[in-house]
């Protein structure tokens, strides 16, 4: 019937996700069937007794010595409550002296109704209260019994001793067996202990079941994403089990609002993410191309430097040439001045054969003016003298004036070389001046080729470094598309978590969400 009950609990509570059914309400149901196991007492007793075999003549034998027992059971009843006092386990049940001189009277009441034999509803209703005390207080089964152990010990060696074979021989043997007696208290006893036992385990598994169900209807509620649904006045023994429970939603809660509010965080992170990595795709790609565009126009400017420099270097060599051929121009010029020089000498000493030649036609014309006196003094005889005198005159006036004219020659010659020579010495100081400036040009053009040797080494060495920038750029341009790559699969992902938390119901997800945003 219990288990009946409890199933239909456990259905309900799994059709209400919703729904926290405690143990107030299970117990609620139990007592509703309270009425029906009383009911069915008097055949649960009559079975045992019949299993038992303890018949109608024990239970007599039981209520005759009821008078006797009664004396001995409150001995026996503190013994019990002695090693009570003295462990403890069981002191700790008790709030003091007083709290055990009341259990012990209730005890006491409950034995005398065990003795009476008739174990009839009120002795199980006295059992079932009992064995729910012990099943609400948490008193194990293995102090009850041991109790039992210690009074039913007790109650035989009394019994034993009262009814010794002597003193029943005093009432003319009347007085029941002490053997009997025995017996019958012993299975009475072992009733009483068994339904106790039975009750304590029953109310154990009512609390079980109502846990069980309250915990399977908060894990329906949990199963459905129903994190606000804790559990509330669980019996005793679930205490940690709810606190725990209370402990581990709490934290899920939490832990689930977290995510929740991380997932948002992360979901506008990996967006933000994903356009940054888009548009810096763009723009890498855009920084490689322009790269690879300057790489293409050093490699151009490179060649032409490389050219420049080539013609430079044959200008240079041209410049060497020039050099030695105005070295060459000096050099001959220097041969005609010298020859020049020479050339004045020796106008020079043509001058002075000029000069004296004119001196022998001018005596050869005195000779010839004294020869033609002489021939007018000779008269006739001196005429034919006088025509040679005449001719010689003649010859040595023209030989003067030959003289004159190859000295007038001789001085436009010299003029003439004075020219050439100051014309020479013209061009041999503009050959100077063209060798300073040609060195000049010369020193500037080998700079200019070493500048163009040193800048041309430099573009080629920026052009592998833009070389390298291209490639790395390249990289960096697929690093940055698997990155966005990611970062959308991450807003994916992200996505599905989001789905995932919004499943469950937390009570501050809606302050979470506020938070982020």
């Amino acid at each position: 019937m219990l288990s009946t009950i409890f199933g239909t609990i456990r259905a309900r509570a799994t059709g209400a996700p919703h729904l926290i059914l405690n143990w107030q309400k299970a117990a609620t149901l139990h007592v509703a069937f309270r009425d029906q196991r009383i009911a069915m007492s008097n055949k649960a007793v009559t079975e045992r007794l019949t299993f038992m075999g303890m018949d109608q003549r024990q239970r007599s034998t039981l209520s005759r010595a009821l008078p006797l027992v009664s004396t001995l059971l409150s001995g026996a009843l503190d013994r019990f409550y002695s090693s009570a006092r003295a462990t403890a386990e069981t002191s700790a049940f008790f709030r003091d002296e007083a709290h055990m001189a009341r259990a012990k009277a209730a005890q006491e009441a409950h034995w005398n109704r065990i003795l009476n034999g008739d174990f009839d509803d009120e002795f199980y209703s006295s059992v079932r209260r009992i064995g729910s005390v012990h099943a609400r207080i948490g008193l194990e089964p293995r102090w009850y019994i041991g109790g039992y152990a210690l009074v039913i010990e007790h109650l035989i060696e009394a019994v034993h001793k009262a009814l010794s074979p002597w003193r029943r021989m005093l009432t003319m043997f009347r007085a029941p067996d002490p053997r009997s007696v025995s017996v019958a208290l012993v299975k009475a006893a072992l009733l009483d202990m068994e339904l106790s036992v039975s009750i304590y385990f029953e109310e154990a598994q009512v609390e079980r079941d109502a846990g069980i169900a309250a915990l399977e209807g908060a894990l329906s509620s949990l199963a459905m994403g129903n994190l606000t649904e804790e559990l509330h006045g669980l019996p005793a023994s679930f205490v940690k089990l709810e606190q725990s429970y209370n402990e581990t939603l709490e934290k899920m809660r939490s832990t689930i609002g977290a995510v929740g509010a991380s997932a948002a965080a992360i979901r506008a992170g990996s967006g933000e993410i994903s356009n940054a990595s888009d548009d810096l795709a763009r723009r890498t790609e855009s920084n490689a191309a322009s790269i690879e565009q300057s790489s293409a126009a050093l490699i151009q400017i490179d060649h032409r430097i490389k050219a420049s420099t080539d013609s430079a270097g044959q200008t240079v060599e041209r410049a060497d040439q020039a050099i030695n051929a105005v070295r060459g121009g000096r050099e001959t010029a220097g041969e005609a001045m010298q020859a020049m020089h020479r050339v004045s000498d020796s106008a020079k000493g043509i001058d002075d054969v000029i000069e004296g030649l004119d001196k022998i036609a001018f005596q050869t014309r005195v000779l010839a003016m004294n020869a033609a006196v002489e021939a007018g003094r000779a008269g006739e005889a001196g005429r034919g003298f006088a025509v040679v005198a005449d001719l010689v005159s003649a010859l040595a006036m023209r030989a003067e004036e030959e003289a004159k004219r190859a000295r007038d020659q001789l001085m436009l010659t010299q003029t003439d070389i004075i020219t050439a020579v100051q014309a020479v010495e013209k061009v041999d100081s503009a050959f100077v001046a063209i060798t300073a400036n040609v060195d000049e040009v010369h020193t500037r053009l080998t700079g200019m080729v070493t500048d163009n040797l040193a800048q041309s080494a430099t573009i080629t060495e920026i052009t592998a470094a833009v070389g390298s920038m291209e490639h790395s750029t390249q990289q960096n341009a697929a690093m940055v598309e698997q990155t966005s790559a990611a970062a959308r699969t991450l807003n994916a992902e992200v996505e599905l978590l989001t789905r995932q938390t919004s499943l469950f119901t937390v009570e501050e997800r809606a302050r979470a969400h506020h938070r982020v945003h």
